[in-house]
This record gives structure tokens, sequence and C-alpha cells, in this order.
């Protein structure tokens, strides 16, 4: 027999055949034994109806023992074919359903003679009479026709219904993580059967769904939260809470102190943890806003309160653990930092992130450690300078604002930080760049620009030990500030303005002192490599450094014999400046006999060159040439000076011999002349 799918009500069940057991089924929600107990009152009721005349319409009738009604599809159950009923009973194999309703049949035996036509107009819309004619038919093994797509239609529903089904999880899965409200489901999308209960329970759901509709339409939006900038967020700050939180947790966490200043920057992220990143945007800001400008930012809008309380509080800890604390910030600014630079290489638009709860906290936290103990910086530069994720143009931004917040506590540090760490820049790669050099040039101008800024550097030239301006300092210095023509820049002048204080710091010190003489002797090699370097400004201040680091230390002469002949276009420079200015050099230098036995053993090295041809004979030459006027103006000054000792002698002698009414008649303003004493001059 061929097993077909019919459908009872809302639920589905399997005929059975003759050789089978039979099965149980379900109508309407009511379990009943079996299918037979569904025929037999069928057929009871078809007699009775044969008995009193009343069987009008054999295709519609109506049971009264039914509680519910119940749709039953004749061309699919079992029942439905000629066998179950007496031969009287024909069915037309058009009939679709048989509906049976619980109603007073003595009420309507009155009207209808006991029978009641059903009409189901929704299906009848759903269907109409030219899709029916075109569906092709075939006919059972019992005789019935039966529609070929009906006949595949229980099947085609129960994969639709597993489709519809996995969809349905799908989409509240998703609608679960947008929307909290439960998601209200469609009557019409749910109903897959073509029999509906009544026309009132379809036009109920579609008021339902309209209703859902509208609501889904009229959903009111996200309530945006307000923006928080940061003088807001300051302003929020209570200084006796802040007092409190750092005596307990000064009192937890009594030996570590590298855990108390954590906790003093994570109770400022809280603090700024509202503030968006579109209020503080701080790569922006370092990278396009002027140094003066954001030195104070995020710190000026600390009420003063707070400010006197934490710096106070900061006063008290250990510079290790200040110093500790400079690097783990610093590592925090640069994590965000990378992980923002890594979005926008992602991405072509990428929205702005909310700044995490501790980035503005931990720029106030460290601008307040760097201005009330600028020394932190000072411990963490050898990690600054000797690590590599500290170092990179990319960097220099956030190292720039960190010197100019110690250079607010003290410029000494601020001018050392900037000499020792992000001077040398300059002389690297990446030091050829514009923006690089303006933000170079704008730290140190504002370190010089500061009030008695010079008086303040000169006197503390030498910083526990090390000078602000070290020999390679200097170096770098001179090069940038006095290039060849032809490299000149638009920051040339701009190291020409700041280049007096920087080379009047970088020289200042103790004169005779054993550190001076160690630091001339420095100078002194590096002033004479750039006084080589052929051009003709910066030989000449080359020159002049080199000259005065012979005053400072006598040694210097012997020093300049070991390299005169590696440095001979320097030595030559050198040698000019000093036969050009010599009436100022001869007043400065305390050891001229020195200066005069350097000069002839340049004569006779200068001489045993030209004889034995080295190939620098115009060099050699010129050297020579003021080597020999040089000499010959320490001789003839030696010698004045002698003949004027003499001449005083003798005219003291005849002063003492001589009667005074003679020397009332002598004049002694013609005496220089009678003595023809000629004095040398340049």
């Amino acid at each position: 027999m061929d097993m077909r799918e019919s459908r009872l009500g809302i639920a589905v069940c399997r005929p059975w055949d003759r050789g089978e057991e039979k099965r149980e089924g379900v109508i309407s929600g009511v379990q009943i034994p079996s299918l037979e107990a569904l025929y037999r009152p069928l057929r009871s009721w078809y007699r009775f109806c044969q008995q009193e005349g009343k069987l009008q319409d054999p295709r519609h009738c109506q049971l009264p023992f039914a509680s519910k009604s119940l749709q039953i599809d004749h061309e699919t159950t079992p029942f439905a074919s000629p066998s179950f009923f007496p031969s009287k009973f024909s069915i037309s194999p058009s009939i679709r359903t048989m509906e049976f309703e619980s109603n007073n049949i003595a009420e309507e035996s009155n009207n209808n003679h006991g029978w009641q036509k059903v009409t189901y107009p929704k299906k009848q819309r759903k269907n109409p009479a030219k899709q029916q004619q075109q569906q092709p038919t075939k006919v059972s093994s019992n005789g019935s026709s039966i529609s070929a797509v009906d006949n595949v239609f229980t099947s085609i529903e129960k994969k639709s219904e597993e489709r519809r089904k996995l969809i349905e999880a799908e989409r509240l899965a998703n609608s679960a993580m947008y929307d909290p409200a439960p998601p209200t489901r469609s009557s019409k999308k749910n109903n897959y059967s073509d029999y509906d209960d009544s026309d009132e329970e379809d036009v109920a759901n579609g008021v339902a769904d309209n209703g859902v509709a509208e609501e889904k339409k009229t959903k009111p939006k996200k309530v945006k939260k307000p923006k928080v900038t940061v003088p807001e967020a300051a302003a929020k700050i209570d200084a006796a809470e802040l007092a409190s939180f750092l005596s307990d947790v000064t009192a937890s966490f009594e030996t570590q102190q590298d855990i108390q200043m954590m906790r003093f920057a994570d109770y400022f992220g809280r603090a700024f943890a509202s503030v968006s990143a579109s209020q503080f945007p701080w790569v922006k800001l370092l990278r396009e806003s002027a140094v003066a400008k954001v030195a104070d930012n995020p710190v000026s809008h600390i009420p003063e309160a707070v400010y006197k309380t934490s710096v106070d509080w900061i006063n008290n800890r250990s510079l290790e653990a200040l110093g500790s604390f400079v690097l783990w910030s610093l590592d925090s600014i640069i994590a965000d930092f990378a992980s923002q630079q890594g979005n926008a290489k992602g991405s072509k638009k990428v929205a702005q992130k909310p700044s995490s709860k501790s980035q503005v906290g931990i720029f106030v936290a460290l601008a307040m450690v760097l201005r009330r103990k600028p020394d932190a910086l000072i411990t963490a530069l050898p990690s600054l300078r000797e690590t590599s994720k500290y170092q990179g143009q990319d960097k220099l931004p956030i190292i720039v604002w960190m010197v100019a917040q110690a250079s607010h506590g003290d410029l000494a540090v601020g001018l050392y930080s900037w000499s020792h760490l992000i001077l040398p820049i300059v002389g690297g790669k990446s030091g050829s760049n514009p923006q690089t050099r303006d933000l170079i040039l704008q730290l140190v101008e504002r370190i010089l620009s500061a009030p008695k800024a010079r008086t303040i550097l000169v006197n503390a030239a030498v910083r526990k030990g090390e000078r602000l301006m070290p020999p390679f300092a200097l170096e770098l210095l001179l090069k940038v500030t006095f290039p060849s023509s032809s490299t000149r820049v638009k920051a040339t002048e701009r190291f020409e303005a700041v280049y007096p204080t920087l080379k009047e710091v970088a020289l200042a010190g103790s004169p005779g002192s054993k550190a001076m003489k160690q630091v001339s002797q420095q100078i002194m090699t590096v002033s004479l490599k750039a006084a080589g370097e052929g051009i003709p400004e910066l030989s000449q201040e080359a020159s002049g450094i080199f000259v005065w680091c012979l005053n400072q230390n006598p040694d210097s002469y012997k020093q300049w014999e070991k390299v005169y002949e590696d440095n001979l276009e320097a030595s030559v420079v050198i040698l000019r400046r000093l036969a050009g200015q010599w009436k100022d050099v001869s007043i400065k230098h305390s050891s001229l006999d020195t200066l005069s036995d350097t000069l002839r053993s340049f004569k006779t090295k200068n001489e045993r060159a030209l004889t034995d041809g080295d190939g620098k004979e115009a060099l050699y030459k010129e050297a020579d040439k003021y080597c020999k006027v040089l000499v010959g103006r320490l001789s003839r000054g030696w010698g004045c000076v002698k003949g004027m000792g003499l001449i005083l002698i003798v005219v003291g002698l005849a002063i003492a011999f001589t009667p005074p009414t003679t020397l009332e008649s002598l004049d002694f303003t013609k005496i220089p002349s009678m003595l023809n004493v000629e004095y040398y001059s340049t």
C-alpha cells in the first residue's frame, strides 16, 4: 500500500497498511486510540442521516461528538475511500476537506435540516481557480483523483518547516544580541497550514502583526551619553577624597612604592574614564600642535588643591620608584599609540574608539611626577637611549612632551635631557626631516625662553659631575649651526639664534680646575676636527674654540703637537687665527713660553716635511709661514720687555744722582722719543 502522510488538525500522522499494526494519532491536541475510533461514529452518523432523510449534500456533514474543529484531507486518509462508507455515499474527487464542529444540532436542524455548508473564503483567495486548473492530477490506487502537487505536499512542508525553524532560531539569536525585547512572531508566518480555525482569528492575528510592526517602527533611539571634557572631569576630583585614598594606599603598600604609583595613576584613570578620545586626541595634539601649547595639557586643568595634594605625596617617593613609574607610564602610552596606528593601517576609515580609563589619567599623573621630581627623567634616560621601542620619529612627540614637563620643574634637567636624548637625533637618519628639527628646536627654544634661563643654565653648567652640554652635543650643534652654504635650511637660522647661549653653557666652568682641564681636552679634539672640515664659517668658529682650549689647559699644546701632522689643514686654520688676533691672544694667554716651544716644534716638522716631499708642500709652507711670524712676534715681544727693564733701571739711577735743579729743567715727555722705544703692535 502506498504510504502517504495525511494531516489531521494540526498533527501529522501516517495511515497504516492492512498488515501493519495500527498506530495512534493526535487530532487537535486530543489523543485518540486509533483512526478506527474516528471512522465508526462517522459511518453511524451517515446511516442516521439516511434514515432521517436529511442527507442532502453527502460532501459535508456535522458530527455532534466533535469537541473541537477537525480538518481531514480525504485524499490522503483511509476513510476517504468508498470502502469505509456505504455504496450510496460517493465522495467527489474535488472534495478537499470535511469540517466537524461542536454545535447545537437541534437548533441547526430546524433551519437547514441538520446540514450546514462550510466555506473557507480565505483559502479560496489563496488558491484561485486558475491555479487549481493548472495543477496536474493522477489517479491513486483506490480510484480517487490526487493532485500531483498535493502528492508531495507534506514532505515539502516538512522540509520547509525544518528550514523555517533553523532560520527563525538564527534570527532570534541575532536579535537577542541587539534587542533585549523578545521578538514577536507573526501568526501568518507561523501558520503553514492551508486551513485556519476561523476568520476572526486571522483578523486578530493581523491586528497583532500590525501592532508589532508599528512598535518596531516607533522604537525609540538610544540616548547618547553627554560628552565630558577634560576640564569638566578634572573639576569633579575632590582633594580630600584624593588625600584619603593616597593615605590608604601608602598604608596598604608601605614597602611597595611601585604599586603605590600605579594606584596613584589608577585613581586619575577612573576620574577621567568618562572622557572620550575625541575630547583628548593626544596623538593628534602632540603631532600637530606647538610644544608651547601642549606642554601644559592636560595637567593645567587639574585644580590647584588636587595638584598640591598630589605633588606633596609624590615628593615622598623614591627616585627609583618614580623612574620605574616614568617607564611604566611611557609603555602604556606607547601601547595605546601602537593600537591606534594598527587600526589606522588596517582600514581606510577607523571609528575613533573611546580612550581607555587610564590614558588621560596617565598623562596627568606622569606630568605631575616629572614636574615635581624632574630627576626621575634623568633616572630613566639610559633606558630611553638604549631601548629601541622608545626610539623613532613617531615616538619623538611623546619624548618632547616629557622633557617639557621636566623642564617646567628644573630648566637644567630639561636642557640636560635635550642635549643627551633629543639633540643626537639630528645626527641620525631622521635628523634631516623638517618636522623632526622643528620639534627639537621648539623644545630648546621653550627652555631658553624661560625667565633668567641663561643665568640659571650657565651657573648649573655642571650638574652632579655631568655637563648640561657635553662635548659631543657641542659637536652636533656646530654642524647644524654652521653648515655649508649649499645645505642651509630654514632651521639653520633658528639654530644660529640659540647657539651663543648653548655654547656659553658648553664652555662654562671653573678655569684651571681639574674637571675643566679634562673637558677642554675633549672639546679641543672636537674643535680641531671641525676646523678641518673646509667650511669657512665652521672653521672660523671651531678655531676660536680651539684657542680657548689652549688657554684653559697648558697640556693642550702637547696634545696639539701629537696630532699636528694628522690635522695639518685644521692646524693651518688655527695658526692663521693666532697670527691674525695676536693682540688678544697675547693678553689672554698666560703660557706664552709653552706656545713658543710648540711653534718651534712645528717649524722643525714643517722643514722636515718640505725636505722629504710629503705631498702636502703647500700646506706645510703656509703653516711654516705663520709659525715664523708668531715666533718672531714672541721673540720681539720678550726682547722689548727686557730692554725696557734695563732702560728703566738706568733712568732710575740717573734720576737718583741728578741735582734737583737739573730735574726741574728736564722735559720727561721727550724721553720715549729719545729712547726711540718701539712697541710691538699688530
